[in-house]
C-alpha cells in the first residue's frame, strides 16, 4: 500500500471508532492596540456550542519563531565551517597544518603537527568547538537532538523550549479558559473544554519525525494566526497553556513515531489510560482532533503504540 494512502487509513481509524467530531463553528482575528484579539466557537464533546475569547500582547507573541524553518543539514554543517576556520586561525601555522572542508552534511578536520601533545591538544580544541558551533546552531534556530523510539538520532523542534517561551504569553488564554469552569469543578472540567477547542482547531497531517527536519511544526503564534495545526504543533500549545494553569503539575510531552500527546500528573480515575515514568503516573490527553477525546481518553493507535512502548517523553519544565 503506498505510505501516504496507509497514513489517511491510519488517520481515518483513529477517528472512526469515536462517536464525536470535532467542529469549528467560527473564527475570528483582529489586530488593533498592540494586541491580536481571537475569538472561536465551537462543538464540544456533548454536542454544546462552547464560545470563548481572548486577546495576546503582539511583542510578547514576536518575542519568539514565527514559523519553524525546516532543518537542512548542509546549512548546519556550513555554520559550523565558519565556526571552525575562525577557531583554526588562532593557532600558530607553525605549530600545526589544519584543514577544514565541508561535504555536504559533513564536515571534515584534518591537522598535522610534528609535535604529538600540541597535535592532541588542537584536535581536542576543534572537536570541542565542533560540537559548540553545532549546538549554537541548534540553539539559535529552536532545533534539538532527538532519539525516537526506534533508537533513531534525529533533529526535531525544540518542543520544550517553546512550552517553556510561550506559557507566560498565553496566560490571558489560559485565564480564558478558566473562566468557563465551575469554582467547585476539578481540573478536569477544565481539560475538558481546552481539549475540545483545540482538538476543532483544523488539523494538518504530520510527516514521519525522523524524516520531516521540522517540516509542518506550527509554533504557537503561528498555530494562533492561521487557525491550523498537526499533532506535534497542538501538543504544544495545550502544553503551554496547562503550565499556565497548573505551574507546579508535573507533566510530559508523549512523542509517538507519528503522533503526539500529553501525559499529566492527575490522580487518575477509573478507566484512564496512564503511562508511568520516574516514579510518577500520567493520565494521557489526546490534543490533536478532530475526535472529541476528553482527559483520560486516547485513539487506538495511540494506544497500541503506548501499549508496545513506542514512545520518548520529553519532562515539560
Amino acid at each position: 500500500m503506498n505510505i501516504s494512502l496507509l497514513r489517511w487509513w491510519l488517520f481515518c481509524f483513529m477517528f472512526a471508532t469515536t462517536g464525536a467530531i470535532a467542529e469549528q463553528t467560527a473564527f475570528k482575528k483582529n489586530t488593533a492596540g498592540g494586541q491580536t484579539t481571537y475569538q472561536y466557537k465551537w462543538l464540544d464533546a456533548q454536542d454544546r456550542t462552547r464560545t470563548v475569547s481572548f486577546a495576546l500582547d503582539n511583542k510578547k507573541l514576536a518575542a519568539g519563531p514565527r514559523e519553524q524553518k525546516n532543518y537542512r543539514p548542509e546549512l548546519a554543517m556550513r555554520y559550523v565551517t565558519v565556526e571552525l576556520l575562525n577557531v583554526a586561525r588562532q593557532f600558530n601555522p607553525k605549530d600545526a597544518n589544519i584543514q577544514i572542508r565541508q561535504q555536504g552534511d559533513k564536515v571534515s578536520i584534518k591537522v598535522k603537527s610534528r609535535n604529538k601533545e600540541k597535535l592532541a591538544v588542537i584536535q581536542g580544541q576543534l572537536a570541542q568547538a565542533k560540537e559548540k558551533a553545532f549546538n549554537d546552531y541548534l540553539h539559535q534556530h529552536y532545533y534539538t537532538r532527538y532519539r525516537t523510539s526506534f533508537n533513531q538520532e534525529a533533529i526535531k523542534p525544540d518542543h520544550i523550549r517553546y512550552i517553556s517561551e510561550m506559557t507566560g504569553t498565553l496566560i490571558p488564554l489560559s485565564q480564558a479558559f478558566y473562566e468557563k469552569v465551575d469554582a467547585q469543578a476539578d481540573a478536569r472540567e477544565y481539560f475538558n473544554i481546552l481539549l475540545s477547542w483545540v482538538q476543532s482547531i483544523p488539523y494538518d497531517a504530520l510527516d514521519n519525525r525522523a524524516q520531516s527536519n521540522g517540516s509542518g511544526f506550527a509554533p504557537p503564534a503561528q498555530l494562533l494566526a492561521e487557525n491550523r495545526g498537526d499533532c506535534d504543533s497542538k501538543s504544544v500549545l495545550t502544553a503551554s497553556i496547562a503550565r499556565a494553569f497548573l505551574p507546579d503539575t508535573a507533566m510530559v510531552l508523549v512523542l509517538l513515531p507519528d503522533h503526539a500527546l500529553l501525559g499529566i500528573a492527575l490522580t487518575p480515575r477509573k478507566g484512564e489510560r496512564t503511562i508511568k515514568a520516574d516514579g510518577k503516573t500520567y493520565v494521557l490527553i489526546e490534543p490533536t482532533g478532530p475526535a472529541l477525546y476528553e482527559v483520560g481518553e486516547i485513539a487506538p493507535t495511540s494506544e497500541f503504540a503506548v501499549a508496545q512502548k513506542k514512545y520518548t517523553l520529553e519532562e515539560i519544565q
